[in-house]
């Protein structure tokens, strides 16, 4: 396909095997889509694509992830506001007609369907901070470090001092929307029963106002539960985890031919033509 569908704080651009999902940065921008800056998201990865109306004069575009698939959606849990739903593209009323062309186009080349035995889609990069209420989460790609501050951490976690968990140590992660009362992320170790509250136990940190934000936590969360699963795995499976396609210049090229023509047809604004173009450039 190679063609681009822009909607309103991200585009998308519809490759042979994948779809690659760009993200704004801006103010109004959701700020998880800005941490994330871009998602390659397999087809093997989709489960269905959806198209319905929005509010206030749009049409919603969007992917389904399989089950399992996604480690940001696994660590998520149901628990994302529709708007910092990263597999939501949020178009004008007026694309309708083009937007149902391409799920229908995308629809055609699915062929999985059910829980992914592996996360397919990669997960944020590492190394991943955040400030909880109790302390500070450090996660460098082998193992998870708390940090506790002395203004928030509990008596019990003083007692048991600053926390480092390699990554095989641990068997999940457990994370509580701080949108959500007593937010929380705790990581679920092999070796013991997590029976203590949150802010109790020394392998969690706690959420508040202005802590732990979904844009930091859930990243973290993610990253951490996709290392887990890795190390689970066998060695194939971890270097298929790990792998990153590399950039064709000749699927640049045809690339930037597809957008011309979306261009020219008046489906791309300017200044949607002249930012897309320079991005595929830059890659080159």
């Amino acid at each position: 396909m190679g063609d681009v569908l822009a909607g309103f704080h991200a585009a998308w651009e519809f490759e042979s095997d994948s779809v690659l999902i760009r993200f704004e940065r801006g103010i109004r921008t959701p700020k998880l889509f800005a941490a994330l800056g871009e998602r390659r998201v397999p087809l093997e990865a989709i489960a269905d694509v959806t198209l319905t109306p929005g509010k206030r004069g749009t049409v919603v575009l969007r992917v389904v992830p399989r089950p399992g698939a996604d480690p940001l959606m696994e660590a998520a849990a149901d628990q994302l506001k529709e708007s910092s739903d990263p597999y939501r593209l949020v178009m004008p009323a007026e694309r309708g007609t083009l937007a149902e062309y391409y799920a229908d186009e995308l629809r055609a080349r699915l062929t999985e369907s059910g829980p992914a035995e592996r996360f397919l889609v990669a997960a944020p990069e590492v190394p991943l901070q955040f400030k909880a209420y109790d302390g500070k989460a450090s996660f460098d790609g082998r193992s998870v470090s708390f940090r506790w501050f002395w203004t928030g951490a509990s008596s019990a976690k003083w007692k048991a001092g600053d926390q480092s968990f390699p990554v095989s140590s641990l068997s999940g992660v457990e994370w509580r929307s701080p949108e959500m009362f007593e937010g929380y992320l705790r990581l679920l170790r092999r070796d013991a029963e997590q029976h203590a509250q949150p802010d109790q136990d020394p392998a969690a940190v706690v959420f508040g106002l202005g802590y732990g934000p979904v844009h930091e936590s859930l990243p973290f969360a993610a990253a951490v539960l996709a290392a887990v699963r890795v190390r689970s795995a066998g060695p194939g499976d971890a270097a298929l985890a790990a792998a990153v396609p590399r950039r064709d210049p000749a699927d640049i090229a045809d690339r930037i031919r597809h957008l011309g023509e979306l261009h020219q047809a008046g489906l791309v604004t300017d200044e949607e033509f002249s930012v897309k173009k320079a991005e595929l450039l830059a890659e080159l």
